[in-house]
């Protein structure tokens, strides 16, 4: 009897077949979804918020604050990726303190991801709203409050917490991983080229030591304690506790949990979420089975900003602020050239525009981007005043293209400088043929002609780049020399890759006020003339499709329908740290070391 048997293509092309058609439905269902959410918007766009009265806006604070906000779809995963604007979040908390509908704020701070300027400045914003008389009550909860956490809602009149959550209140550290024992390992070599006397441009210190540097550390050390005493300083004025105490505390390390806070006077208790609630229903004046009136902080701010936005622009704006956030490169994500400049670009031909702020939060990178974009703000300092704001990081690339501002402010807190040049260059031939058995050979017509990543540089081209590395640092000299108004020698005691916090760099010349965007913005109209203030934010704002599904989602379901699954933190920064290194190309004006600040 013939043995009966199955071929390949008797399963292969009807299961092809039904999966390209179950996907043909699966697609059409989710466009139906979306297209539904989309058209519940409404012939003009989504609907308008309704504010009613004694709001109290929550605010929740948790995961990355940067200069704008945006969000991202995957459809292979189905995550939306959410960041929330510090400019959006500035505009809300000053609106909603001359909003007459809104009585106060409830501040929950989960994950925070952001630096101490961008905290710091929510902070001060947030202080300006309570001098209206309106409340604000903080409620931390979690595993585990961190410092940083507990510095943003020490801001408030009243700060609780999770009665078991554990607390930081250790001070500041940061910690740097070096890599040179890993290449040691697989054979590959890094020549190092920095500026002449760049001793402290420590960017490069992890490709060939397997610890800091004495400049390294000097620098790190000095910027941590001022760090620390501006933060000491800003809980103290707020919970009337002494810088000393507050030093005492975590040098001590007295605080383990929320309790202990409470001990100690920086938390007024220990509540459940549900006893706050009933504590903001008695504040506004509500019955014991009232339950307050909350309305989402992020969606206030957001739409308020982009209303706000939207009327500017067509009423003839006079102050223009110019938002540039990440690495510096001349194309693709992050702060790149090609769209700074045509922003800039723009910005002069708006005959309206009187002036500009330009927010500038980068720890720098590529040379000749920079560059173009210094020439851009040079330009448009003839005909328009250019006031730079520094947020986080205004650092190396950062630092050269705020240097010809007329005005720059800082935070206290932002680190700034690392005026100096570095290049990197691997030698990978080693172990290519150590490790895998690969070899090279090369003929050319002249004695420079190969110079590759697996042969190593000889010593007169070592001596080449050299100089091409202190050309581009001595032009960086100039550079800031004349936006300063100090000589190269002036500089260069300054410089040298050095990294400084706001507040020393006021002192040594290298910014001229202290303060945030907001201050920036004031001081800008006040120089310019302006009496009524109309702001126009540059990448223009738009309304966001994504935001908006995500909020109807929430609004049905209570709950958000869409996360992010992460990597644990240390493998996704040293990921994304690999990944930024390998994008670089040519001479770089770079921070001096990437860290990590507990």
């Amino acid at each position: 009897m013939p043995e009966n048997k199955i071929t390949f293509g008797k399963i292969f092309w009807p299961s092809l077949l039904a999966i390209f058609i179950m996907s043909i439905i699966g697609l059409f269902i989710f466009v139906l979804i979306i297209g539904g959410i989309i058209g519940s918007f409404g012939e003009f766009g989504p609907k308008p918020l309704s504010i009613k009265n004694n709001t109290v806006l929550h605010m929740t604070l948790d995961g990355e604050i940067a200069e704008k906000s945006s969000s991202t779809f995957d459809p292979t995963s189905f995550n939306l990726n959410h960041t929330i604007g510090l400019s959006d979040l500035l505009f809300g908390i000053e609106t909603a303190k001359n909003d007459d509908k809104v009585k106060g704020i409830f501040l929950e701070v989960g994950d925070l991801n952001c630096g101490y300027s961008s905290t710091r400045e929510i902070r001060q914003a947030l202080i300006d709203f309570k001098s209206s008389g309106k409340f604000i009550v903080a409620y931390n909860a979690g595993e585990v409050i961190t410092q940083k956490e507990y510095y943003l809602s020490s801001v408030a009149n009243e700060v609780y917490a999770f009665p078991s959550s554990a607390m930081e209140f250790f001070g500041l550290g940061a910690e740097l991983m070096y890599f040179k024992n890993t290449l040691d390992k697989l054979d590959v070599e890094v020549e190092i080229i920095r500026g002449s006397n760049n001793d402290f441009k420590s960017a490069v210190e992890p490709f060939f030591r397997t610890d800091m540097s004495d400049s390294s550390r000097v620098q790190i050390e000095r910027y941590l304690a001022s760090m620390w005493e501006d933060i000491r300083q800003d809980i103290s004025t707020e919970r009337q506790v002494s810088i000393l105490k507050l030093n005492d505390i975590a040098e001590k390390a007295s605080i383990r949990r929320a309790n202990d806070a409470v001990k100690l006077k920086l938390i007024d208790g220990v509540m459940y979420r549900d006893e706050v609630i009933d504590l903001i229903s008695k504040k506004i004046g509500l019955d014991e089975d009232e339950d307050p009136e909350f309305q989402a902080f992020e969606k206030y701010a957001r739409k308020k900003f982009y209303s706000e936005q939207t009327l500017t622009k067509k009423d003839d704006p006079n102050i223009a602020v110019i938002l540039a956030e990440g690495e510096i490169s001349t194309d693709g994500d992050g702060l790149t050239s090609k769209e700074i400049c045509k922003l800039f670009q723009a910005v002069r031909k708006n005959s309206s525009i009187k002036t500009v702020v330009f927010r500038v939060n980068s720890p720098g990178g590529s040379a000749l981007a920079s560059d173009e974009i210094w020439r851009e703000v040079v330009l448009t300092n003839k005909t328009k005043k250019v006031i730079v704001s520094m947020g986080d990081v205004a650092a190396s690339g950062g630092y050269y293209i705020s240097a010809p501002g007329t005005t720059i402010f800082a935070e206290p807190t932002t680190i700034t400088g690392s005026i100096g040049v570095f290049g990197m260059i691997p030698y990978i031939g080693k172990m290519l043929e150590n490790k895998l058995g690969i070899t090279f050979d090369r003929a050319g017509t002249n004695a420079h002609a190969i110079m590759s990543l697996m042969k190593k540089l000889t010593p007169e081209e070592l001596k080449m780049i050299q100089e091409e590395v202190d050309y581009t640092y001595m032009e960086f000299l100039n550079r800031v020399a004349v936006g300063r108004n100090l000589s190269v020698e002036q500089v260069n005691v300054i410089a040298r890759g050095r990294v400084w916090t706001g507040r020393d760099a006021l002192e040594i010349g290298l910014v001229d006020r202290l303060g945030g965007l907001h201050d920036a913005i004031q001081f800008a109209s006040k120089k310019a003339g302006i009496k009524d203030k109309k702001v126009l934010y540059y990448p223009l704002k738009e309304e966001d499709m994504w935001q908006e599904i995500l909020e109807d989602f929430e609004e049905e379901n209570g709950d958000m329908v869409m996360t992010r699954s992460k990597l644990p933190e240390v493998l996704s920064s040293s990921y994304e740290s690999l990944l930024r290194m390998s994008n670089r190309f040519g001479i770089q004006m770079r921070l001096p070391y990437e860290i990590t600040i507990h």
